[in-house]
């Protein structure tokens, strides 16, 4: 065997090896039981707790006499922890402040109208996940489509229902070809899809830019880089009228949820999709097109995101901007996680995840807490989540006897 070949064989080995780490890596999340999500989840928000107290005015006062009177001490983490809990409640779930029942359930609302872009970026993580592809380019999915869909609803004038099929039409196509692009390279070249969805990120980031800064993308008469509103027939209705913000794409992502489930549980499709992300070599040697497998589940989970862009553009943000995937991109991941990359466990995700986000504005108001809070409990879940074994480790769980043969 000349140099060159055993160089190349070399390479190839440490290509599959280090896809067989990430597998395990993926793998050991997914297979968490429940018990471990809910400690993480636990220990998140006790440990943000403690973060709380320690940055808090009135605690650090009552420590400096705490041996004189350690009652006042105690009186005060209570009173902090208390506040916390209580604004996160009324700013997520209902608040009991309000005085009539509508204003009374409009947090709660707010927290479904959050987790709905979640949902769908999750939905299609989720599924690249159980198929054994780390893709993180969602963020870059949910612009592409969102501009697709803002294109198609603020240039078109159609009629009622036609143009909203069509917008999120948009939407969907748009995602569907950025997760195409990597799809393609990682199954004609074995380019590794973290690196490409990466790029990709930046690359849509930037193609949006660049497109605000064209006439076709600007509001007549204005060289602000921000898109015409879209059309009203192009948007979500309400789905409990104008007073709220929930629209109807809160539906659609609970369709999505089950036509995921659906594909993954219950179709030929799901079925290689999980077989390749639990061995694509058995699963090439069993017949199954594995590159195939890694084009199509790209593109599904692009098209998913871009329904997340559907959600801002024909949602919640009628105007096209440089910032129109917020953080969800980079959210859903730990949605995905959270979830197990089960669609019911992915939209109780995403709840919790837009329940954090909507009570942020009572955390400022009513406790006087910094929004960094509830970025701090969103990357403690993270750290957990990602660190399986380290839940276990806290409470003493048993290994699972998954992760022990993946990693074995």
């Amino acid at each position: 065997m000349s140099t060159e070949t055993s160089t190349e064989v070399t390479t190839d080995d440490s290509v599959q090896q280090e896809q067989s780490v990430v597998s395990a890596v993926l793998r050991s999340i997914i297979d968490s039981s429940w018990l471990v999500v809910l400690i993480a989840i636990v220990a998140s928000l006790l440990l943000g707790g403690v973060l709380v107290v320690l940055a808090n005015d009135s605690v650090a006062e009552a420590f400096g006499y705490f041996f004189s009177r350690p009652s006042d001490t105690f009186h005060a983490i209570g009173q902090v922890l208390g506040d916390t809990y209580a604004a996160m409640f009324k700013g997520a779930i209902y608040n009991t402040d309000a005085h009539t029942f509508g204003d009374a359930i409009k947090p709660i609302t707010q927290s479904a109208t959050m987790a709905t872009p979640l949902i769908f970026a999750g939905l299609g993580l989720g599924v690249g996940f159980r198929a054994g592809l780390f893709n993180i380019g969602a963020q870059g999915q949910i612009i592409i489509g969102a501009t697709v869909g803002a294109f198609v609803g603020f240039t078109w004038d159609l009629p009622v229902g036609l143009h909203l099929v069509l917008a999120v039409l948009g939407t969907v196509l748009g995602g569907a070809l950025w997760g195409f692009i990597p799809g393609v390279l990682k199954a004609a070249t074995g380019a590794h899809e973290v690196i490409v969805t990466i790029m990709l990120n930046y690359v849509a980031l930037n193609l949006v830019s660049f497109l605000l800064s064209k006439d076709a993308f600007q509001v007549e008469g204005s060289d602000n880089p921000l898109a015409p509103a879209v059309g009203a027939n192009a948007m979500y209705p309400k789905l409990l009228g104008n007073g709220y913000a929930l629209h109807w794409g809160f539906v659609v992502a609970l369709l999505a949820a089950v036509a995921v489930w659906w594909l993954m549980e219950r179709s030929t499709w799901g079925l290689q999709f999980r077989a390749v992300g639990a061995n694509a070599r058995a699963a090439r040697t069993a017949g199954m097109s594995v590159g195939m497998s890694y084009v199509l589940v790209l593109v599904i989970a692009g098209a998913l995101a871009g329904l997340a862009g559907s959600a801002q553009v024909l949602g919640t943000q009628p105007a096209l901007s440089s910032n129109v995937a917020a953080s969800f991109g980079f959210d859903a991941i730990t949605v995905a996680l959270l979830g197990r990359s089960r669609p019911l466990g992915i939209v109780l995700a995403a709840l919790l995840f837009g329940a954090l986000k909507a009570s942020g504005p009572a955390l400022q108001v009513q406790a006087h807490l910094p929004i960094d809070v509830v970025l701090v409990v969103q990357s403690l879940i993270v750290l957990f989540i990602a660190a399986p074994p380290l839940v276990r480790a806290l409470v003493r769980l048993p290994k699972p006897r998954q992760v022990k043969e993946v990693t074995a």
